[in-house]
């Protein structure tokens, strides 16, 4: 994670959050052009997400959720005006992209890999998200109505030579996709955090929800070959998972769906 000491003007946020903001210093920490979070050093430590209004309820219910499981920090708070805010508490230690563990990808492989065998294994049946793999297809569809298409995101062997053609995998297979287990959503090293290799949670839960297991075992692969700027952990990662339940071609119609964005 990055942070850059920023300024910022207290009476251009919420009242509400003018306490904690009061006294301490900042730091822009965004990783997205979508949102942008600063960190409030100050105390245990905070961050302040602002988004478009509505884009963040779910994951401030998803953030409470995974925080009654252990999984996470407290989201404070979640105020919908002009913009969405969300308020959290600081989890200790750092993201998996940290150089610490980046120099250890064997190590940080099989942490990564049996952390989200740990998720996958939960119970489930009190998610207030249970449809997340509808939602997922309806997204595919909808930017793929408004032209969205981005195949420079996935390595080779997942990679299709048009949108016709990754659609049509889409429409032949989706139905393949089952719901029936708990998932992060987004499970890229950024959101994983430990403490000197000791898992302290999750963060970032805007895709959270009850869904197909390869969607975060995608995106676990895709994260490995990205940050570590090699695609040789793909396979040692499925491993440590638990290859009997992977599917490739599943692996394939979540690809074709996801350049979609």
């Amino acid at each position: 994670m990055i942070l850059k000491p920023i300024n910022i003007n207290i009476e251009d946020y919420p009242a509400e959050f003018h306490t904690v903001l009061s006294n301490a210093k900042f730091y822009d920490s965004s990783c997205s052009p979508e949102a942008k979070v600063i960190f409030i050093d100050k105390e245990q430590g905070f961050f302040l997400k602002s988004a478009p209004k509505g884009s963040l309820e779910r994951e401030y219910i998803m953030t409470r959720y995974f925080h009654s499981k252990g999984l996470a920090a407290y989201a404070l708070d979640y105020i919908s005006v002009e913009q969405d805010w969300m308020l959290t508490e600081k989890i200790h230690g750092d993201d998996c992209t940290a150089t610490k563990y980046l120099e250890q990808p064997e190590k940080l492989c099989d942490t990564f890999a049996e952390r989200l065998a740990l998720l996958h294994s939960m119970d489930f049946a009190d998610c207030p998200v249970q449809n997340h793999t509808t939602q997922f297809l309806d997204k595919a569809k909808r930017n793929r109505e408004n032209g969205v298409y981005d195949e420079s995101l996935f390595p080779d062997n997942w990679g299709y030579p048009s949108a016709e053609k990754a659609w049509e995998i889409v429409i032949n297979h989706g139905h393949l996709l089952q719901s029936d287990t708990l998932l992060h959503g987004d499970y890229c090293l950024p959101n994983i955090i430990l403490n000197d290799w000791k898992f302290s949670g999750f963060i970032d839960f805007d895709n959270g929800g009850v869904g197909d297991r390869h969607i975060d075992v995608f995106w676990g692969a895709w994260t490995l070959t990205f940050n570590l700027k090699t695609d040789k952990y793909r396979e040692r990662f499925i491993d440590a998972y638990g290859r009997d339940k992977v599917d490739e071609e599943i692996l394939r119609v979540i690809a074709a769906a996801e350049v979609f964005g």
